[in-house]
Parts: structure tokens; sequence; C-alpha cells
């Protein structure tokens, strides 16, 4: 088995330590040549019986843009009318999404009916399909990074009405909505701890069996 220097490990770590989710964008354009280097991530990635079922749609047309953030504005208004109270300010003030500024924007989908790795693995758990494509983001999400690029994922959607405005298959759900641009600013800690909305573990809770 191949082992990598402390030096690269030490290297690597700090990748994952300033991996953030980005919300803030400058307007500068990404080059193509480096956004398909980062998308080749996904080629190296892992998936259940090989299968790949990850399905990558780039959002570009205005048509496409604007559903895509009129979906994200209704289901944060819907979101912020769950929190009371101090709560509610407080997240009513975070930016929770870099859909108006980044010049790079993916819909990520998981092929739920496809015939590639003839469904080993997945019989008994099916959505082993979705794990695999969030690994494959994962490190998608680390290419960009080690690029001076920075990735925000929009968790605050309608994934069935964002599948309708994009005319997806029915049989690919929607895993994530990834704005992709190059960062404002860049730092080593969650801008939600920043924001007070959360603190961050500073140790992993195993239990034991």
């Amino acid at each position: 088995m191949h082992s990598f220097s402390r030096a690269f490990q030490s290297d690597l770590e700090d990748l994952m330590r300033w991996r953030r989710d980005v919300r803030r964008f400058r307007s500068d354009p990404v080059d193509e040549a480096l956004l398909q280097e980062c998308l080749d991530a996904f080629l190296l990635a892992p998936s259940v019986g090989l299968s790949e079922p990850w399905r990558v749609i780039r959002v570009e047309s205005d048509a496409a843009r604007a559903a895509a953030l009129d979906n994200f504005t209704e289901a944060n208004d819907d979101a912020l009318q769950g929190y009371s109270g101090d709560k509610a300010q407080l997240y009513a003030g975070l930016k929770l999404s870099g859909m108006q500024d980044a010049p790079v924007q993916l819909a990520v989908f998981s092929d739920e009916g496809t015939a590639k790795g003839a469904g080993l693995g997945a019989a008994t758990m099916p959505e082993m399909r979705r794990y695999s494509v969030v690994s494959a983001i994962m490190l998608f999400w680390l290419a960009v990074r080690a690029r001076g690029l920075g990735l925000g994922w929009v968790s605050i959607l309608d994934p069935a009405r964002l599948s309708r405005d994009l005319g997806v298959p029915a049989n690919w759900e929607l895993v994530g909505y990834f704005c992709l641009g190059w960062p404002e600013t860049v730092d080593d800690s969650p801008e939600l701890e920043h924001a007070g909305w959360e603190a961050r573990r500073g140790s992993l809770p195993i239990e034991t069996r």
C-alpha cells in the first residue's frame, strides 16, 4: 500500500480545514479548462457497483437561473417561518446562497434508474447511489478548493420543482445545487459559526456496542 509523506498528509489536512461552504463570490469568470479539471474529480470517485450515478447539469440560461433563484427565495421564506424570536432574526440575516453572484451553477442529480453497475450493492440499500454522488461531490469540492475556487451547496430548495424546471428525467433525484466561483474571502471556519448560528464540535463522539 502506497503511503504519502507527512508533508502531503499535512497539506491534505489543511485542504480539508480550508474547504468551506462559500456564499460570497466575486463576479470574475472561471476559466473553462480550470473548471473541467475540477469536474474530472467526479471520474475518480467511488460508486456503488461502479454505477457512476452522478448526473451534472450546468445551469446557464437566464430562465433556468431565474427559476432556481425563485425556488430558493420561496423555500427560504418558508424556512424563516419555522423560527421565532432571536433565532428568526438571526436566520433572516444569514446569506444562504451565492446564486445571484456565482458565475458557475450546477445541479447534481443521482440517476436512480441507471443500468450501469447492474444493481450491485444497491438492492438492499438503493440510497447508496445518492451516497455515491455525495462522495463524488466531496472530491469535486476538494479539487475546487485546491485551485483557489469556492463552492457553495444550496439545500434550501424544492427539489421536485427544480427537477421540473430543468426538465430532467423522472428517475433523477436532486442531490444538490452548487454555486462555484472565486470567493470574496477565504476562512478556515464556517460562516455559520461566525454568525453565531451553531458551533462546530471539537471532538468526535464515538459509541461502543
